[in-house]
């Protein structure tokens, strides 16, 4: 699988300055998934700011990334080749696609966690 420039650099920038075995505390965890979400949403990228965002709530856009960012976010096993070609064929590039993906995913993955955090804290002040 071939990385495009956008993942590439992105992958570097992640991995640049932790050690792999490195556990952070609960407050850089916080802040290292804030500045996540600033990246990812704010920063700059092929696909807009609004389609990221979109993806990001899992609300609000057009078929196909509808239906795309939906298996991605509920359903991420019955992403197709056919779910990519729609993307494209709506006239989306590669790089706009992994971007919109990567935004519902996370978007997705945040939903879960804050749900978690929000169930811990439940059984904490029991």
């Amino acid at each position: 699988m071939r990385l495009s420039s956008f993942e590439r650099a992105e992958l570097k920038r992640m991995t640049k300055h932790r050690p792999k075995q490195e556990q952070l505390p609960k407050s850089d965890i916080t802040q290292a998934h804030k500045e996540l979400l600033a990246r990812i949403l704010e920063g700059d990228g092929r696909a807009s700011r609004a389609q990221r965002r979109a993806a990001f709530d899992n609300s609000g856009l057009d078929e196909p990334l509808s239906t795309l960012i939906e298996k991605v976010a509920k359903h991420p096993r019955q992403v197709t080749k056919e779910d990519i070609a729609a993307a494209r064929a709506f006239g989306l590039s590669e790089d706009q696609i992994f971007e919109i993906v990567v935004c519902g995913a996370i978007g997705q993955a945040t939903r879960q966690y804050d749900t978690a955090l929000a169930a811990l804290e439940a059984t904490e002040a029991e």
